[in-house]
C-alpha cells in the first residue's frame, strides 16, 4: 500500500509566505503537515512562535548546561518532525537542505531540495556551502527550475535519476487579461531591485526608447537594495514624471498593473560573483496576463519566452537592442497583440501552477514509497 506523503515544508524566509512560488507549495501541496520558517536552520513555526526559548533565562539555562543554541535547536526541530510523523522533508533552498540532511540523515527522513537560482549560482554562496556535494550526493530528490540550474546542479555532483525539472507554474486566473481592459503606454518592471534584475540598465534603455517614443511610460514595481541608485539616476536623467517607483505592492495591484500595461521588460544579467536568477516568477506571470516580454537571454528566460513569438529578447549589457525592442512594440499593436495572446497560450499550456505543483507533488510521493 502506497504512503501518503506527510511533509514539513522548510523556509528560510521569517514570513512563510512571502515568496510566491513558496506560497504555492504550501497552499496547493497535499500532506503539508508541518512548515517550519526563518533561518537556513529554522527557528519559528508558521505562526511565528519561537522553536525554543531566546530569553535571558533561556540562555543562563543552556550556559549552563553547555549546550550550543544550533544543537538544542536541532533537536527541537528533530521533536518536530517526529510528533508530526514527518516521511518527508521539502527544504526551498540549497543552504536550507545542507542545514536540514543532518537531521533527516538522523531521523532516517528523506530530503528533497527545491533550488530557486541565487542558491545555485552564486560564487560565495558556493564557496561557504562546500558541503553541497554531499547534500547533492544523499537528497532522495533535487529540484530545479530550469535547464542551466540543472546543468549547474550536475557539474556540483547532483544525481541525474534523482534531480528534477520543474518550472515554476503561474495562478492563471489572478493573472489573466481581461478583453475589455485597454492597454496603456507603459512599460512595466516587477521585482527585487537586485544585482541579478539590473534595473539601472532596464531604466537606460528605456531613456534611449522614450527619446523614440515620447509617450512611453515606465513603471518599477518592487524594493531592494538598488532602489535608491534607481531613484537617483531616474532624477539625473530628467525622467521624474516619466517613470514611476511605486515600491512593494501586493500581488493583486501586481495583476491589474499587468492588465494595464503594454509590455513587460527586464534585464537580468550574470553578476561578477556569478550570481544569475533561475526562471523569474514575474516573467511568466506577465506572459499569463498576455504581456510580451522584452527581455534578455538570461538563465531560464531564453527557455520559456520565443523570441519573436512571446518576447523579444537581447544580449546582457546590448541596451541598443533593448531599446530598439522596446520601440518596435511601442509602434506595432497588432504584434502586441499577437505576441500577448501566443504568451497567455504558452503559460496555459506549460505553467499553469495546478501542474506544476502536481509535478513537485508526484516527485515527493514517489521519494517516499521508494524509500528504504
Amino acid at each position: 500500500m502506497l504512503s501518503p506523503p506527510r511533509i514539513a515544508l522548510v523556509s528560510p524566509n521569517r514570513n512563510a509566505y512571502s515568496e510566491t512560488f513558496i506560497r504555492a507549495h504550501i497552499k496547493r501541496l497535499q500532506g503539508v503537515e508541518l512548515v517550519l520558517i526563518d533561518g537556513f536552520l529554522p527557528k519559528r513555526r508558521a505562526d511565528g512562535s519561537l522553536l525554543i526559548g531566546m530569553s535571558i533565562v533561556d540562555r543562563l539555562r543552556r550556559r549552563a548546561l553547555a549546550c550550543e543554541v544550533e544543537e538544542e535547536l536541532e533537536r527541537r526541530i528533530a521533536s518536530e518532525l517526529a510528533s508530526h510523523a514527518i516521511n518527508v522533508v521539502l527544504a526551498e533552498y540549497g543552504p536550507t537542505g545542507e542545514a536540514m540532511l543532518p537531521i533527516c540523515r538522523r531521523l532516517g527522513i528523506p530530503l528533497v531540495v527545491h533550488f530557486h537560482g541565487v542558491d545555485a549560482f552564486h560564487e560565495s554562496l558556493l564557496h561557504k556551502h562546500q558541503r553541497y556535494r554531499a547534500l547533492l550526493a544523499e537528497a532522495a530528490g533535487v529540484i530545479v527550475v530550469s535547464e542551466e540550474m540543472l546543468h549547474q546542479l550536475y557539474s556540483l555532483g547532483a544525481v541525474e535519476q534523482r534531480t528534477h525539472l520543474i518550472y515554476y507554474g503561474v495562478d492563471t486566473i489572478s493573472f489573466d487579461r481581461p478583453d475589455r481592459i485597454t492597454p496603456s503606454r507603459d512599460l512595466l518592471a516587477v521585482g527585487r531591485f537586485a544585482d541579478t534584475k539590473a534595473p539601472y540598465l532596464t531604466m537606460l534603455a528605456f531613456h534611449r526608447a522614450w527619446k523614440e517614443v515620447p509617450e512611453l511610460r515606465l513603471r518599477m514595481i518592487g524594493d531592494g537594495p538598488l532602489l535608491e541608485s534607481c531613484w537617483q539616476m531616474r532624477d539625473a536623467l530628467g525622467l521624474n514624471y516619466v517613470v514611476d517607483l511605486p515600491g512593494v505592492q501586493s500581488q493583486q495591484e501586481v495583476a491589474l498593473a499587468m492588465q494595464r500595461s503594454l509590455a513587460f521588460v527586464q534585464h537580468s544579467l550574470i553578476t561578477t560573483k556569478g550570481d544569475r536568477e533561475g526562471t523569474p516568477l514575474a516573467i511568466l506571470e506577465a506572459l499569463s496576463s498576455g504581456l510580451p516580454v522584452v527581455a534578455t537571454r538570461h538563465a531560464g528566460i531564453g527557455e520559456v519566452i520565443e523570441h519573436g513569438r512571446t518576447g523579444l529578447l537581447c544580449e546582457e549589457r546590448d541596451l541598443i537592442s533593448m531599446s530598439e525592442n522596446m520601440v518596435i512594440l511601442a509602434r506595432d499593436a497588432d504584434l502586441v497583440k499577437r505576441m500577448g495572446a501566443e504568451a497567455r497560450s504558452h503559460i496555459l499550456a506549460h505553467h499553469n501552477v495546478e501542474d506544476r505543483v502536481a509535478d513537485l507533488q508526484q516527485v515527493l510521493a514517489a521519494v517516499v514509497n521508494n524509500w528504504h
